[in-house]
């Protein structure tokens, strides 16, 4: 049977900085991130069946992403733990969706977290082939199956 990739595309507004960083990211500043979700998987072939000849519906990748992930990094603010140690208290009074994570919120760092979040939740007759998240229009990271 042939093997086919689905990749679904999924759009959200993040903040961040980084701690402890000697540039300009060291500052809160938002992004409009793009996440591209790539799976792989043989077509259903069986006339009775109503998925016949797809892998598996778009909209149903959606629902189970939504929530564990979309939802909580749409409109969040991402700080590490480190700069949590200091003086967040003010910080976390200013913003609703303050989230802190155990890592540099780098785009690299939130991208292996997507991953990480990911693994779980895909049906067992599909593969996470890759994972890319732009961070803007011109810069990304991206995750390979085959790479790790």
């Amino acid at each position: 049977m042939e093997k086919i990739r689905l990749t679904k595309e999924f759009h959200f507004e993040m903040a961040h900085a980084l701690w402890n960083y000697n540039g300009s990211c060291k500052s809160i500043h938002g992004h409009s991130y793009k996440l591209y979700i790539t799976l792989i998987g043989t077509p259903v072939d069986n006339t009775d069946d109503p998925r016949n000849g797809m892998v598996f519906d778009f909209s149903e990748i959606k629902n189970w992403i939504n929530e564990p992930i979309l939802n909580q990094l749409d409109h969040a603010l991402l700080l590490s733990n480190e700069a949590e140690s200091r003086d967040i208290t003010s910080i976390s009074q200013m913003f609703d969706k303050l989230k802190i994570v155990d890592f540099q919120p780098t785009c690299e760092n939130i991208l292996i977290d997507i991953v990480q979040k990911l693994k779980p939740l895909i049906p067992e007759h599909l593969s996470l082939h890759s994972v890319k998240l732009n961070e803007t229009a011109t810069s990304f990271a991206e995750w390979f199956a085959s790479d790790n």
